[in-house]
C-alpha cells in the first residue's frame, strides 16, 4: 500500500468527530497543501506517545484514525484546518518524513451496530453526562451527538472526561458493546479518582 500523510498529536481522534488544528510547522504546511491538489484529502492522526508534536522525534502509537479535510483558512503563517474522522487503522511501517510524516497502514474493521446495543448506549451516555455535568472539561454536559447510533458511540468516546491513555485504549476497541462498557467503566473510574482527591 502506499505510504500515506500522517499527522502525529498529542492527543486522539476518533471517527465520527471533528479535529481543529493550527497548522504551522513547514512540514505539515507541505502536507495539507498536498492534500488540496486530491480529490478526497485526507491524512492520518496516531497519537504521539513520547515527545512533542512539534520538531519530531517522537514515538508514535501504532492504532490512529483517518481524517478527512473539510475546510482550511490562513491566518498570516498559519492555517486554520478542520477535520473530521472517518476509519481507524493500524501502522504497518513508517516511511521516510521528508517532507513529512508518512506510513503504510491497514485499515481496520469497522464497528457495527446492533440494536441490542441500545441499552448499553443510553446508560453510557447518561454517564458521561452526568459525570461531564461535574468536570472540568471543554466540553459540556448537554452536547448535542449524532442520531445514528455508531457515530453517536464514538463521540461519547470524544466527550467523555478522560485522558489520552485512556482514549486510546477506547480507539483500540475490537466491538461496539466493548467501546460502550469501557466508556462506561473508564468514566466512573476517572469520577471515583477526582471524588477520592
Amino acid at each position: 500500500m502506499a505510504a500515506l500523510p500522517m499527522f502525529p498529536l498529542g492527543s486522539v481522534l476518533f471517527p465520527y468527530t471533528p479535529l481543529p488544528l493550527r497548522v504551522f510547522e513547514p512540514r505539515y504546511l507541505t502536507m495539507i497543501g498536498h492534500l488540496l491538489d486530491e480529490e478526497d484529502p485526507q491524512f492520518g492522526v496516531v497519537l504521539i506517545e513520547r515527545g512533542q508534536e512539534v520538531g519530531g522525534g517522537d514515538l508514535r502509537s501504532g492504532i490512529g484514525t483517518m481524517a478527512r479535510l473539510t475546510s482550511v483558512s490562513a491566518d498570516a503563517d498559519v492555517l486554520h484546518i478542520v477535520a473530521v474522522g472517518t476509519t481507524r487503522f493500524s501502522i504497518d511501517e513508517w516511511v521516510d518524513d521528508a517532507p513529512h510524516p508518512r506510513a503504510a497502514v491497514t485499515p481496520l474493521p469497522e464497528l457495527t451496530w446492533d440494536d441490542a446495543l441500545t441499552p448499553l448506549r443510553t446508560l453510557a451516555e447518561s454517564t458521561v453526562r452526568r459525570v461531564l455535568a461535574r468536570a472540568d472539561s471543554p466540553w459540556s454536559a448537554d452536547t448535542d451527538l449524532s442520531d445514528d447510533p455508531l457515530a453517536s458511540s464514538w463521540q461519547l468516546a470524544e466527550i467523555a472526561p478522560l485522558g489520552d491513555y485512556d482514549r486510546y485504549t477506547l480507539l483500540r476497541s475490537t466491538s461496539l458493546g466493548a467501546l460502550l462498557r469501557q466508556v462506561i467503566d473508564l468514566t466512573l473510574e476517572a469520577e471515583s479518582l477526582w471524588t477520592a482527591g
